[in-house]
């Protein structure tokens, strides 16, 4: 435990922590841990990182089962930065993905007038990419999937999910920065759209609901 020491956290005791697939050498998430999850990384062999939304520390996969088996651990040439490599036991991203990192930025964005209509083009996109992905997983249930897992757990579950991530927003509102609302708010997001799934509601019908009430209200 002699190296942690040398490491550099940050005003609030954290330091980031890239995960990467050994194998593969795909990049599948970023997230911090404090001095006590990286001892708890080394000892048990699993990844534990902290939240800063809820301020507490957390194992990855200890709800969806997706664990991360820890096979080496480095850190940069200034000590504030880890890479964590691991054999992951299933997707890293709670939306189902393998990797935290599968959507793109868009190119060729060359003049300043169009960013708006580029902007307004992509965001509906992503939305209904993802409704497309919790369709997919509901009609195939591949084995390892998050998505797949709240949907086999049923309503109960999925609603306790929508619980879990509405009060996490609400104090990501009321104490964190913004990065932290987007994000608690992401996750609130997807597991909406997986109880639409569920109930086989389609997202455009909320979509259309919306448009009803804009043009209530003029």
């Amino acid at each position: 435990m002699a190296e942690i020491e040398n490491l550099k956290f940050d005003e609030k005791e954290l330091i980031p922590a890239i995960v990467q697939d050994i194998k593969t050498k795909d990049v599948l998430m970023m997230a911090y841990m404090n001095k006590e999850s990286l001892k708890r990384t080394l000892r048990t062999g699993n990844t534990w990182f902290y939240s800063r939304s809820r301020k507490k520390l957390w194992q990855k996969g200890e709800t969806s089962g997706n664990t991360q088996l820890v096979k080496d651990i480095k850190y940069d040439c200034d000590n504030d930065t880890l890479l964590v490599s691991v054999e992951p036991k299933g997707p890293a991203c709670h939306t189902g993905e393998k990797t935290c990192f599968h959507r793109e930025l868009e190119k060729g964005v060359e003049k300043v007038e169009e960013i708006e209509e580029v902007e307004s083009a992509v965001e509906s996109p992503i939305i209904q990419q993802l409704v497309e992905v919790i369709k997919e997983r509901k009609k195939k249930m591949p084995e390892g999937s998050y998505t797949t897992k709240l949907f086999k757990e049923g309503m109960p579950k999925i609603v306790a999910k929508v619980s879990e991530e509405c009060t996490e927003v609400i104090e990501a509102a009321m104490s964190q920065g913004k990065k932290e609302i987007v994000w608690e708010t992401a996750d609130l997001v997807y597991h909406l759209l997986v109880m639409l799934a569920k109930k086989d509601i389609d997202f455009i019908e909320v979509e259309e609901e919306l448009k009803k009430r804009r043009s209530k209200t003029g």
